[in-house]
């Protein structure tokens, strides 16, 4: 096994979830008045993610991300913290004022493909059981966001292998694909 970092979840090996989990608390990384998220699923579609725009821990190239339904999420302690990273982006991450936790991720726009899903970091529950990661997505953004030099990509897709998150340079394929389902639809190309 490699020793390449990945996210401090994932890097001494990936644990199962439970396929009955319910849910739990998300807590922000503040000292006290922390921000909490009450989360009444479990979360799908988690994976280790290299984009440029996701909340990765201290040195992490990777942030840990999954979705759960919107309206299964709620924000119950301290929403007045929230704010808003980048108003102009899909994904409206709501993040602590204070410690700058990215909290969840909302899609505002309802034509988008993910419209309904939030996305969450479930290593900011305390609960276990949460759906392991099981893929990783946007690997080669990691270059751009400063987390690996071009040179370390192949030990980086090893050790994601031998983690057994399948590296993408986009998303998975069931998730491209409903992607691209849902655009067609929008279209007229399916019916």
């Amino acid at each position: 096994m490699s020793t390449v970092a990945i996210h401090p979840s994932v890097d001494s090996g990936v644990s199962k979830g439970d396929p009955n989990f319910a849910g739990g608390t998300l807590s922000c990384q503040c000292e006290s008045n922390q921000v909490e998220v009450h989360v009444q699923s479990n979360v799908a579609h988690n994976h280790a993610c290299g984009c440029t725009k996701c909340w990765k821990p201290g040195g992490a190239p990777f942030s840990v991300v999954g979705v759960v339904p919107r309206d299964k999420l709620e924000v119950t302690k301290h929403a007045d913290k929230l704010q808003v990273v980048d108003p102009n982006a899909a994904i409206q991450r709501h993040a602590c004022k204070e410690c700058d936790t990215h909290m969840y991720g909302r899609i505002e726009n309802r034509a988008h493909p993910f419209y309904g899903l939030d996305f969450i970091h479930v290593e900011l529950s305390a609960e276990k059981g949460w759906e392991e990661p099981r893929f990783a997505a946007f690997v080669s953004s990691v270059i751009e966001g400063g987390g690996a030099r071009p040179e370390q990509m192949d030990g980086l897709r090893t050790r994601l292998n031998e983690l057994g998150l399948t590296p993408y340079d986009s998303l998975n394929p069931p998730l491209m694909d409903a992607m691209a389902t849902h655009i067609a639809k929008r279209s007229g190309v399916l019916q």
